[in-house]
C-alpha cells in the first residue's frame, strides 16, 4: 500500500487515500493541484509551514491539523477552524483516525519539547502511517505501533541516518521511508547509508 505515498521534498508528504487526499508540510509544490482534503502541519519552521505552498494545495473545505501552540500562527495566515492537537491526543478527521505524537530535539535547540510540536500517525486503508516531523529519536516514540514510518535522517535539525536506523530498528515498522535529507540538510548518500543499517525484515523504500 506504500504506492499511495509520495514525498515531494523534505517532509512534504502526500497520501492518496482514495476518497481523501492527505498532505503533510506542503513544500516545493509544482502547479496548483488544490487537492488536499486534510493538511497536517508538524511545526512552524519555513520548510514545514509554507503559506505559499499551502495555498497551492488547499481547496474549499480543506481541514487543517496543527500543534496547539501554532493557533495564532495559522490564524494570522488566514487559516481558521483548524484542529489543534497536543502530543498524545487522538481525533478523527474525514473519517481518518489521527494520533498526535511528540517531535522534539533532546539536546539541540531547534525543536524544543516545550513547543509541543508534532508528528502524526494516520490510519489509511487499515494501515497506520507515521509521519515523524522534525524529531530526534526520543524514547517515548520507540513503542509507537505503525505499519509505515516516514523518518527524518538528514541530521543537523533531526536525527542523522545512524540515529534514525537505530530508532527504526526499535520501532519495527513493516516499511520505512527516509525523508528530510538530500536538499536543505543531509546528503544524497544518507539514504543508502541508512538502508545498510536497518535490520533485515524492515523494508526500506525511497521517495527522494
Amino acid at each position: 500500500m506504500t504506492d499511495i505515498i509520495t514525498v515531494n521534498t523534505q517532509s512534504s508528504i502526500r497520501i492518496d487515500g482514495g476518497d481523501t487526499v492527505i498532505r503533510f508540510d506542503p513544500l516545493g509544490i509544482s502547479g496548483e493541484p488544490h487537492d488536499a482534503d486534510i493538511i497536517f502541519i508538524t511545526h512552524e519552521h519555513y520548510d514545514h509551514f509554507s503559506a505559499e505552498d499551502i495555498e497551492k494545495v488547499r481547496k474549499p473545505g480543506t481541514v487543517f491539523a496543527a500543534p496547539a501552540s501554532m493557533q495564532k500562527k495559522l490564524e494570522s495566515a488566514g487559516i481558521t477552524g483548524a484542529v489543534y492537537l497536543k502530543p498524545g491526543e487522538k481525533t478523527e478527521i474525514h473519517g481518518i483516525p489521527v494520533e498526535a505524537v511528540p517531535a522534539y530535539n533532546k539536546l539541540k535547540p531547534f525543536h524544543p519539547r516545550s513547543n509541543g510540536w508534532l508528528g502524526y500517525i494516520v490510519t489509511v486503508g487499515g494501515k497506520r502511517i507515521y509521519a515523524a516531523g522534525d524529531t530526534d529519536a526520543v524514547k517515548e516514540n520507540e513503542a509507537l505501533k505503525c505499519d509505515v514510518a516516514l523518518i527524518p535522517i538528514g541530521g543537523t535539525y533531526t536525527m542523522n541516518y545512524k540515529e534514525a536506523a537505530a530508532f527504526v530498528n526499535k520501532l519495527r515498522p513493516g516499511t520505512v521511508i527516509p525523508i528530510h535529507y538530500g536538499s536543505i540538510v543531509g546528503s544524497r548518500s544518507d539514504g543508502e547509508n541508512f538502508r545498510r543499517l536497518v535490520d533485515d525484515g524492515i523494508n526500506v523504500e525511497f521517495r527522494l
